[in-house]
């Protein structure tokens, strides 16, 4: 049986939300070890050590060795909970492993080959992965650390499925009965759209000739606030002529009536 991980564990005695919380607030990671014909035991795990493990692809699928108290347990990560904002962990879920009995667990698949294929080099196809990892089931001691997929021999518009993932002896696919699911493909590139010339944005940003005048309230083109204030003036000079007229013919009656006066005074 391959081990790759050991740490210690310290069990737990208060359980929910409350005394959860007050773990991580002092560095600690509840967690739960279940399975192997046992009653679950609540853990507790080190905050610290167990973020430098996680960052070891292994961690996740490796049989762990967990020191408690006095004994050793061996178990598989079955599921970490992550905080959604901080790079803390929330919970871990742990399942022991019993040597005699078939485990399952995700491996990670290593493709091999992605740039020397026909499909890459020669076709100028690109490589798209639909899987990372895949569940497989097999006893501790035939567990791999992980799957290998070769893609030499892939030409533009290849696939390969999980049947085309070898595997080890002993070792099976469980979603092989239920589907065949696609694993990895070689497409061509999309085409790019062509940008627009500049010639033609700028062409069609230039108003063409015999465009009508802007509407009433549109902003004025330049130079007619000059011709409406020409216009303006002339309008006003014609009305102080047309006015000036009637003041000269009104001058004359006023001496008309002066001589009357004269005449009266005289009889």
């Amino acid at each position: 049986m391959r081990i790759s991980f050991t740490f210690g564990a310290d069990l737990r005695g208060m359980q929910g939300k409350g005394a959860s919380r007050r773990l991580r607030h002092a560095g600690k990671v509840p967690a739960i070890l279940y399975g192997g014909h046992q009653d679950a035991q609540p853990l507790i795990l080190d905050q610290q050590n167990l973020l430098t493990m996680i960052a070891d692809e292994r961690f996740y699928s490796s049989i762990l060795r967990l020191s408690i108290g006095d004994r050793t347990q061996e178990a598989i990560v079955k599921d970490i909970q992550m905080h959604p904002a901080k790079n803390v962990v929330v919970h871990v879920d742990l399942q022991r492993v019993v040597e005699s009995e078939k485990i399952r667990i995700r491996l990670p698949i290593h493709f091999k080959g992605e740039t020397v294929c026909p499909g890459v080099k020669l076709q100028g196809g690109l490589v798209s992965h639909m899987r990372a990892d895949v569940e497989v089931a097999c006893l501790p001691q035939d567990l791999p650390e992980f799957l290998e997929l070769d893609l030499s021999g892939m030409n533009l518009n290849d696939t390969k499925f999980l049947a085309d993932i070898p595997l080890p002896t002993g070792v099976t696919i469980p979603e092989l009965s239920r589907r065949n699911a696609p694993v990895v493909s070689i497409h061509a590139p999309r085409a790019e759209e062509p940008e627009p010339v500049a010639a033609e944005a700028a062409a069609a940003a230039v108003p063409a000739e015999g465009v009508a005048a802007a509407a009433p309230g549109a902003p004025a083109a330049p130079g007619a606030p000059a011709a409406a204030a020409t216009g303006e003036a002339r309008k006003g000079e014609a009305k102080k002529e047309a006015a000036a007229p009637g003041k000269k013919e009104a001058a004359p009656a006023k001496k008309d009536a002066a001589p009357a006066k004269k005449e009266n005074g005289k009889k």
